[in-house]
């Protein structure tokens, strides 16, 4: 047997043993999804992990668009967007997404996965550096490794750690790029932004923010980062984000300067060689950003759900880092202690899924929360209980555990 083969072997063991114990929470099959409702096995539960933060998943206007795509244009397009695949809604979307963000242009990419390594490997290369915050996502940190830049890690949010780090890289590279999430999506922390585009300036270089988890959740209209920080256009070198978190529909988008997002779409191996985005897709997110606009009371609401869960949770004593976002981590600490409290609450009705290793660092594993708009008070509510007795049941301790570093996977 070759080690290929031993490695494969070796996961589907654990995963087996997992199984077996009745723990395993993942892929599981949704059949029905209303707001914050989602029905699994013919038992409806209450979601505590989707990513649809403002609840515009089942939006009405949302969905005539898409129809109304799916009727003019059909279910997909006959290329890449380079070649034959640009319809009238694609340029509308990504200039639509440019407006939204303050930015002169804007690109749309099949996924947001693909639109950060394909920025960031067209962008940087062999003699530059890559300075990556330790909690980056996995997309940021692939298109780094890819571009064949030279990779540097920076403390989470560590401004001082930044600059050491931007001193030693100036003197041996030719462009620097700096990479952060606007908010980390295992810790639900927010980066600290104004603080690195003065790096960004002091040392010559760029700055990428991912507004992942951050679009239509920070900033008093749900602009994100920009507008949360009361930040001018430009600012940011480089945004990016994607159409499948707070956006309903699929794909990824950066925006930026003009001439910038002219050399992605004819550089980024991503976009150039990625058939484009259907339609029905391209038309959903457009009318998402219009919605967001329209209905400021779902961010209004959201803020309201978040503090009220946060409260709630620290006052039954568990440890939930320093979010000030949707993201609301629950750190259990090992793993068998998190896939048991996970099963409590799945008994109890409420879908939420377990963060382990490798995706956080051993011993801090936890339960990610997502709070939505769609969320009533009655929700957030019976799911508190549910934490406290399922705590009570596995004999929990009064102290939190509190998590250190590690790398999020989405």
């Amino acid at each position: 047997m070759n080690s290929l083969q031993r490695r494969i072997d070796a996961f589907t063991s654990r995963l087996n043993k997992v199984k077996d114990n009745n723990l395993y929470f993942y892929l599981r099959q949704i059949d029905a999804l209303h707001d914050a409702r989602v029905t699994i096995n013919g038992r409806e539960m209450i979601m505590f992990s989707s990513y649809s933060y403002l609840g515009l998943i089942d939006h009405p206007k949302i969905k005539m668009a898409a129809h109304r795509a799916l009727d003019e244009l059909g279910p997909g397009t006959h290329g890449v967007r380079i070649l034959a695949g640009t319809t009238r809604l694609h340029v509308e979307l990504e200039k639509r997404l440019a407006e939204f963000n303050r930015t002169e242009d804007a690109i749309a990419y099949s996924s947001g996965f693909i639109g950060n390594v394909a920025t960031i490997s067209a962008f940087v290369g062999k003699g530059d550096a890559v300075l990556v915050d330790q909690l980056s996502h996995a997309s940021l940190v692939d298109g780094c490794r890819l571009s064949g830049a030279d990779f540097i890690w920076f403390k989470h949010n560590d401004v001082s750690d930044l600059e050491k780090r931007l001193k030693e890289a100036r003197e041996n590279h030719r462009g620097i790029l700096i990479v952060v999430d606007a908010v980390y999506s295992m810790d639900g922390d927010i980066a600290p932004v104004p603080d690195l585009i003065k790096l960004a300036r002091d040392y010559d270089a760029w700055l990428l923010v991912d507004e992942a988890h951050s679009l239509g959740v920070l900033g008093e209209s749900g602009h994100g980062i920009q507008e949360y920080f009361g930040l001018k256009p430009g600012e940011i070198d480089i945004l990016t984000g994607s159409l499948s978190k707070t956006i309903p529909a699929v794909g990824g988008y950066v925006a930026g300067r003009k001439d910038f997002i002219t050399f992605l779409r004819h550089t980024a191996r991503g976009f150039v060689f990625s058939a484009a985005l259907p339609p029905a897709a391209v038309a959903a997110a457009k009318a998402a950003l219009d919605v967001i606009e329209e209905e400021p009371w779902r961010i209004a609401k959201l803020r309201e759900n978040i503090s009220r869960f946060i409260a709630g949770l620290k006052r039954l004593g568990f440890e939930t880092l320093d979010t000030k976002s949707s993201v609301i981590p629950i750190v259990i600490g090992d793993e068998d202690t998190t896939l048991r409290m996970t099963m409590a609450l799945h008994d109890e009705g409420i879908f939420i899924c377990p963060i382990l290793p490798p995706a956080v660092p051993p011993k801090t594993c936890r339960l990610r929360a997502n709070v939505l708009t769609s969320h009533t008070f009655d929700d957030i509510d019976y799911t508190l209980a549910a934490l406290e007795r399922a705590k009570a049941k596995l004999g929990l301790g009064s102290e939190p555990v509190i998590a250190g570093a590690g790398a999020a996977i989405s």
